[in-house]
């Protein structure tokens, strides 16, 4: 029966680095139970129509529940492979209490002081199998303070990303180019750089899921309020008269569609055209997408 717990204690401490791992290494980042927590902080923040400046901690408190959720898990499947054995198969301190307090209180305090790495030294395992097990838990702890670090060093460069391309479109929209304008080589060059950007926030957006739950602040700096105008300059280059200047309005909406394509697959679920796709992702994001001709 001891092992029974253990074992499940064990398993639990596996489940939570499987979703550690989809959520910040695997290559399309289907995390799963951290999808689950940011997605109902979403919902939840959507459906009671908080104010705008809420819905902007949205995705900060996300990733700060997802990782206090890591760490409970990983503290709590710990202890529980310690619960049975407490107090046998650990030593105690000299002139230490803790001896006398319930099993389940010092395998929690154990696993705490071993997964934060301080190594008080007052409980140590004594059985063989466990001395080699603890200090996989202190291993497990770093592990989660390194990933925590890198997940946040990840995602703020995608959302600069993703804003940079929304400001870069605001700006066009507010110059708005006349299709003589875009029937140049200046006008490819600028579609074929669009289509990049565009490639870029897709990649993000498979790879950094969690930043779809980021809040991009101004409608200019917004993506789901500017993705319409980048519809409207992709169909402008395709209807020019220079081969170049087509090629790079394709590439442009191939690329917008391919956008389009992994925000209803990931996020939207709409099953719709990409303009009804853009017109969800502008709505969930509390944006008017702009009128496209």
């Amino acid at each position: 029966m001891k092992w029974l717990v253990s074992l499940l204690g064990a398993g639990l401490v596996m489940l939570t680095l499987r979703d550690l791992f989809h959520t910040l290494w695997h290559p399309t980042r289907h995390g799963g139970l951290s999808r689950l927590v940011m997605t109902a902080l979403w919902r939840l923040a959507r459906r009671f129509r908080a104010r705008r400046r809420v819905v902007g901690l949205v995705g900060p408190l996300a990733m700060v529940t997802v990782v206090g959720m890591w760490a409970f898990t990983v503290v709590l499947g710990w202890a529980i492979v310690y619960w049975p054995h407490m107090p046998g198969a650990f030593a105690f301190s000299p002139g230490s209490k803790a001896a006398q307090e319930p099993a389940l209180l010092d395998s929690v305090y154990l696993s705490l002081v071993t997964v934060a790495t301080l190594g008080l030294g007052d409980i140590a395992p004594g059985e063989g199998w466990l001395r080699l097990v603890s200090p996989l838990e202190a291993l497990v702890g770093f592990a989660l303070l390194t990933a925590t670090v890198s997940w946040v060093l990840e995602i703020y460069p995608a959302l600069t990303r993703r804003r940079v391309l929304a400001i870069r479109l605001a700006l066009l929209r507010d110059a708005d180019p006349t299709p003589r304008q875009i029937d140049c080589t200046a006008g490819a060059l600028l579609l074929d750089s669009l289509a990049t950007e565009v490639a870029r926030v897709r990649i993000d957006f498979t790879q950094y899921a969690e930043a779809y739950y980021f809040h991009d602040g101004e409608d200019h700096a917004s993506l789901a309020a500017m993705v319409g105008h980048a519809v409207t300059l992709a169909q402008r280059g395709r209807a020019a008269q220079r081969p170049e200047v087509r090629l790079a309005g394709d590439l442009l909406a191939g690329a917008l569609q391919d956008l389009a394509a992994i925000l209803d697959q990931r996020f939207l679920h709409t099953g719709g055209t990409a303009k009804e796709v853009f017109a969800a992702y502008a709505a969930d994001h509390g944006r008017s997408l702009a009128p496209q001709p």
